[in-house]
């Protein structure tokens, strides 16, 4: 069982991933081929609607999809109505669907963009066949998606999945939402720069360890909660640390994974690859469609 989103044919669905500085726009077919694509860098907000606007026409043609799926940063109200990604400081509880919708006359579907990748990774990632799993993003932030039973868990806002908001270390350091100690806040790249002076890139051997090892506990402790076997890393930091990054991570993981049902435990790499976001707001669109 795969989350819930397409069937090989679907008609091709037009895809917006609005990152820390870029837009990506594409057109994607529902084997997961992009027909199309283009981006643009976010820079000065002011006007990025109209831009992405632009984007979107661009990438369309001749094309008449009808349906746009987006993957943002969030958090988000209202499933996905209003927007505030903290990335782009000069959008707060802006009601992005309805703004696409108008400009672009197409049905709009929009979600947190590390629970796009969920998607994509149950549909076209490692994550094929799994009915279950944790999917994560470390990277310039960290973000996350859940799948059970074959349905991503939505919440009562939308906002469901986001590890990155898990305590992980007590009285830790101040975290961007308001509490201390978030996983995003010591584990992420703008988390390492902070604490060390150098990009996640130029960390040293202790603070790889440190950063997987806090890694492994979210996923350890959200896995014995939820019931989940099998969680899926992908972001710069950690595909970046590299091997010895998921095997702290799995170590740590089992440290505090001990309950039975949960001991076959694996942290995996994604297998998305680049395109994962497109990927991941395509299957936000269809997901959408057929709700």
């Amino acid at each position: 069982m795969t989350p819930a989103g397409t069937a090989p044919g679907a008609a091709p669905c037009l895809a917006l991933d609005i990152g820390a500085s870029k837009v990506a726009a594409g057109l994607v077919d529902g084997d997961g081929v992009i027909l199309a694509r283009d981006r643009l860098t976010i820079g000065d907000a002011t006007d990025l609607l109209e831009r992405i606007g632009d984007l979107i026409d661009a990438v369309a043609g001749d094309a008449k999809p009808s349906v746009l799926g987006v993957a943002c940063a969030g958090p988000m109200r209202d499933h996905g109505a209003l927007v505030s990604p903290l990335n782009i400081p000069s959008w707060r509880d802006v009601a992005l669907r309805e703004e696409l919708s108008q400009r672009l006359s197409v049905e709009v579907h929009v979600d947190g963009d590390a629970r796009a990748l969920a998607l994509a990774e149950g549909r076209f990632g490692a994550a094929r066949g799994d009915a279950s799993f944790l999917s994560m993003v470390v990277s310039s932030g960290v973000g996350g998606g859940v799948v059970v039973d074959g349905r991503l868990i939505d919440g009562a806002s939308g906002n469901a999945g986001h590890v990155g908001h898990l305590t992980v270390v007590p009285d830790g350091r101040d975290c961007a939402c308001g509490s201390r100690g978030c996983l995003e806040a010591e584990a992420s790249g703008f988390a390492i720069h902070a604490m060390t002076g150098r990009s996640a890139e130029e960390a040293d051997a202790a603070t790889r360890t440190r950063t997987a090892r806090l890694v492994g506990r979210a996923v350890g402790t959200l896995s014995a909660v939820l019931d989940l076997t099998r969680c899926y890393i992908g972001g710069s930091v950690a595909l970046g640390f590299g091997r010895g990054f998921f095997d702290q991570a799995n170590e740590a993981a089992h440290e505090v994974a001990k309950i039975s049902y949960v001991r076959d435990l694996e942290i995996r790499p994604t297998s998305l690859g680049p395109d994962g976001g497109l990927l991941g707001a395509a299957m936000v669109g269809w997901r959408g469609a057929v709700a």
